[in-house]
């Protein structure tokens, strides 16, 4: 399951919300740090018509609920709390059919420090997430009702690279579920490499694969993942070199190969300091966006049969440190979440040349990290 697939995952809320999908209106939820006032994760109603976001819920959480994954029921939520102790923490809540509002049902220990990425598997019964300062992935049973269980496994990294403030040691950044649900990729910042996992989602373990790793340039700083709708590439946030890598990947053991490493993805003339974030590949697979924070673009380009990039534009997403980024399921939209401006900013996108128009719309968030759609 790719990144995309990961923050905005198709669900289905009955027949009320099928009247809302009549009118235009969806259900959108985001993700907070607990600074500036944040009241926790913030549920919005979209109107694609109007292309407008509506306040409908705060849900209070105070520790930092960044990173949300809708369960593939469409009938739970989970939020990572990135502020917890040095346990970490996990929020599990019930989606109310008719109105797409939240209730808490109940939280866990991640087992470390940070926790940054939370993604379900497509069964729906296992939750992996990622601790960024515990270096280490946790993996979570789902009971049938949404609620957690205690981790019935974790897998603690460790290592260091050259970039010595910023990988001093392992920093766990995401686990992607391949698009056959039987691999997951876990992203480390500081070894260079995202590693390689067998899953069993029925007993919610995990266990090293064949080809347990792939590196990537030293230095380089993997952060988030995503594969292409035809499953034969994958994409790999750069995050401390600004870049992007390519890969192929076997099918049948998962394994990956790099072909494009070190893709530059700020603009031509930005001198400034930067750190990219987040990375999403549209509906059709023709183009991919990757965020930046310092420059404050999304680096736009087209993606090629071979899997290849070719630089398309770089979109300035009106904010500042744009972290999280949705492109709505049907392509029409994309929604960035800026961490330092607290504000979302809402962009028309071209199918057909990939580049975004602002509409002009920005709705006040405090901190926002995470933005997902409840999609029909």
């Amino acid at each position: 399951m790719n990144q995309l697939r990961n923050c905005i995952l198709g669900i289905s809320f009955g027949l009320s919300m099928a009247a809302q999908a009549q009118s235009g209106k969806e259900i959108m939820y985001v993700g907070t740090y607990s600074v500036r006032g944040s009241e926790g994760v913030y549920v919005f109603e979209f109107d694609r018509a109007a292309g407008t976001m509506q306040p409908l819920q705060s849900v209070s959480n105070a520790k930092s609920p960044s990173f949300l994954a809708i369960h593939p029921s469409g009938k739970y939520l989970y939020s990572v709390n990135e502020g917890a102790d040095k346990l970490g923490g996990v929020s599990a809540y019930a989606i109310d059919k008719a109105t797409g509002k939240l209730q808490f049902l109940n939280g866990q220990s991640s087992l470390g420090g940070g926790p940054c990425h939370i993604s379900i598997d497509q069964t729906g019964k296992t939750a992996f997430v990622s601790n960024y300062g515990g270096g280490s992935l946790a993996v979570l049973p789902i009971n049938a009702d949404g609620t957690l269980s205690a981790a019935a496994d974790s897998v603690q990294d460790a290592g260091t690279g050259p970039n010595e403030k910023r990988q001093e040691k392992a920093h766990v950044h995401s686990a992607t579920l391949a698009p056959d649900n039987r691999f997951v990729y876990v992203a480390d910042l500081t070894t260079d490499k995202l590693n390689i996992f067998d899953v069993d989602a029925k007993a919610s373990t995990v266990k090293p694969a064949s080809t347990p790793y792939v590196s990537v340039k030293p230095g380089s700083g993997p952060r988030h993942f995503t594969f292409h709708p035809n499953g034969k590439y994958a994409y790999l946030v750069e995050e401390l070199t600004s870049t992007v890598a390519v890969l192929s990947r076997n099918p049948k053991t998962g394994a990956l190969t790099v072909i494009e490493d070190n893709v530059k993805t700020l603009p031509a003339d930005f001198t400034g300091q930067n750190t990219s974030a987040d990375i999403h590949i549209d509906p059709s697979g023709k183009f991919l966006y990757q965020s930046n924070r310092g420059a404050n673009t999304l680096a736009i380009f087209a993606i090629g049969n071979d899997g290849k990039l070719t630089k398309v534009a770089d979109q300035p997403t009106e904010g500042k440190t744009p972290r999280n980024f949705l492109i709505d399921p049907k392509g029409d939209f994309v929604f960035v979440a800026h961490q330092d401006s607290d504000n979302i900013t809402i962009f028309k996108r071209d199918q057909k040349s990939g580049k975004l128009t602002y509409t002009g719309q920005s709705v006040k968030v405090p901190a926002p990290v995470c933005v997902i759609m409840a999609s029909r």
